[in-house]
């Protein structure tokens, strides 16, 4: 059990982040769980399952402001990307684990950038190309390292919506999806992914905790100054990734995650060395 701890602490400060900054969980808890010896299939099962309450309580307060008509293509777009970024994460996984934490804070970094930098102006429509190239990229992502959300996320800050048509749309697009996320993991890892998305469903009164101390929290301190202190910290956790291989607490080692799950006396938690 004690193996779990590290995948609870994460968790709780990737939802507690999310809650008060209103972003950045998946950011957050994929790279994190990657240096505490958990493989990407692992990290994005357990994000998956700890953000059920979050967007399954998302869609029923904002069930008025979402329209069916306009999510419907995008979902369809995204679930179909989403088994493909799976494929590229079966042979992302024989890679060495340094590769892994690399291309993993190479996502991180260019999405914290584009977070920086991007700031789209509101209009009331946008070209269909655009919609073609946010959420195949997104389910894209979401398949490969379980962090699909910021392309998305442009995508509907480009609109001139209300903010509960925002939050309502994203919420929807989370949701829609965490079944089929769950089931192509599974087709795919097998039992790999099981205890951890099992001690994360178990965690979820801890995460509702997080969340309303999260939301507490970012009422007090207020959203920009969070949002500031979230991307500096995204920004650490990127370049951290990129140059894990030359970093004093790096252990050089060959083995890949699919190496180290085949050991016996090391469990399926044995996945990397941090």
């Amino acid at each position: 059990m004690q193996d779990y701890l590290p995948l609870a602490m994460i968790l709780f400060v990737g939802i507690f982040v999310q809650s008060s900054a209103g972003f950045a969980a998946g950011l957050i808890i994929v790279p994190s769980l990657l240096w505490f010896g958990f493989s990407i299939p692992e990290a994005q099962a357990s994000l998956l399952i700890a953000t059920v309450p979050q967007n399954i309580a998302g869609v029923w307060t904002l069930r008025e402001s979402i329209s069916i008509r306009r999510i419907a293509l995008p979902a369809f777009t995204r679930l179909v990307f989403l088994p493909i970024g799976v494929c590229l994460l079966v042979s992302l996984q024989t890679f060495p684990i340094d590769r892994i934490k690399q291309v993993v804070g190479l996502v991180v970094l260019i999405a914290t950038l584009a977070i920086i930098l991007f700031k789209p102006t509101p209009r009331q429509s946008l070209h269909p190309a655009w919609a073609w190239l946010a959420f195949p990229l997104s389910g894209l992502l979401q398949g490969l390292v379980g962090m699909g959300g910021p392309a998305m996320v442009f995508w509907v800050q480009a609109h001139d919506w209300t903010p509960r048509q925002m939050r309502g749309f994203l919420f929807a697009m989370y949701l829609i999806s965490l079944a089929p996320g769950m089931i192509v993991l599974y087709l795919f890892f097998g039992d790999l992914i099981v205890r951890p998305a099992v001690f994360a469903a178990l965690a979820i009164p801890l995460l509702l905790l997080a969340t309303y101390l999260g939301l507490k929290f970012g009422d007090w301190l207020g959203r920009q100054r969070l949002r500031k202190v979230t991307l500096g910290l995204l920004l650490i956790i990127g370049i951290a990734g990129i140059a894990s291989p030359y970093l004093p607490m790096h252990q050089p080692s060959a083995e890949t995650p699919s190496e180290a799950i085949a050991v016996p006396d090391q469990g399926v938690l044995s996945t990397s060395e941090s």
